[in-house]
């Protein structure tokens, strides 16, 4: 059970945090706001040398490429210390590790971050937490998956390029299902009539 907290709200700021990550096997402070102008994923993740947990890290470094042509830069976050993230980040992943990453790991000993996001459990670790923050730095999108069952990669790139089409062209909306290159609609009740007669 995850404990309330009625600060997180979609369309307000993400709460800022400052903290010690592991990136490219060395130790370095993160600031969240330090990625203002940029999109970001927060990939919120129970514990290292877990199982499930592997899977995501692993999966969405895997799509960096993609995502950072999309201005977008990823935050994996623990309740871990630097120290278990770099032993992981030297396990192989043949082994349950995770190898080189293409993002930073953070360290939130503390659980100072995962409880501003409202994602901390009774146990003492967080939920799969998912956070989309704008390049204005206001939380756009989030979910929060139990323990035992991971996030898909393919549908946060598709939400984040919604995000991003209807920030970049604030007459539309996306409907449902919506990938990019598919028809929009006009927020508008006799507009709206165009996309709805042609499905």
């Amino acid at each position: 059970m995850i404990s309330q907290n009625n600060s997180i709200r979609v369309g307000e700021p993400a709460p800022d945090f400052t903290a010690t990550a592991v990136y490219d096997q060395e130790f370095t402070t993160i600031q969240l706001s330090d990625y203002l102008g940029k999109y970001v994923i927060l990939l919120f993740y129970p514990l290292d040398f877990t199982f499930v947990c592997p899977t995501e890290i692993t999966a969405f470094s895997d799509a960096y490429d993609k995502l950072k042509t999309l201005n977008t830069e990823i935050l994996g976050i623990s309740v871990d210390s630097e120290y278990s993230h770099l032993a992981w980040l030297q396990t192989e992943r043949d082994a349950g590790g995770l190898g080189d990453l293409q993002y930073p790991l953070v360290s939130d000993l503390t659980k100072d971050i995962s409880r501003s996001y409202n994602v901390l459990t009774e146990k003492g670790i967080a939920s799969r937490g998912l956070f989309l923050i704008d390049k204005e730095g206001c939380i756009q999108y989030f979910l929060v998956n139990n323990l035992d069952f991971g996030r898909s990669v393919d549908e946060t790139l598709r939400t984040l390029q919604a995000i991003q089409y209807v920030q970049s062209h604030p007459d539309e909306v996306c409907p449902a299902n919506w990938q990019p290159g598919h028809a929009t609609m006009a927020p508008d009740p006799v507009r709206s009539k165009e996309y709805f007669s042609s499905i």
